[in-house]
């Protein structure tokens, strides 16, 4: 399998020392990999379907202020 070259940081990441993100990057215009900061050589590997249905998830879980 290919591995990511071009990581990709939230714009929401903390803009401390670049430790406390989620990164993503794609190998294919189907195939996503995301990793923690932290721990950069942990990744999972997915799909923009099963992404797209999590992070909808996270969002309507999330308290309204």
């Amino acid at each position: 399998m290919p591995q990511p070259r071009n990581w990709q940081k939230s714009t929401f990441s903390d803009g401390g020392d670049g430790n406390t993100c989620i990164e993503l990057a794609a190998t294919s215009p189907t195939t996503l990999h995301l990793r923690e900061s932290e721990t950069p050589h942990t990744q999972l590997t997915t799909t923009h379907t099963p992404l797209t249905h999590l992070i909808r998830e996270l969002k309507s879980a999330r308290p309204h202020t």
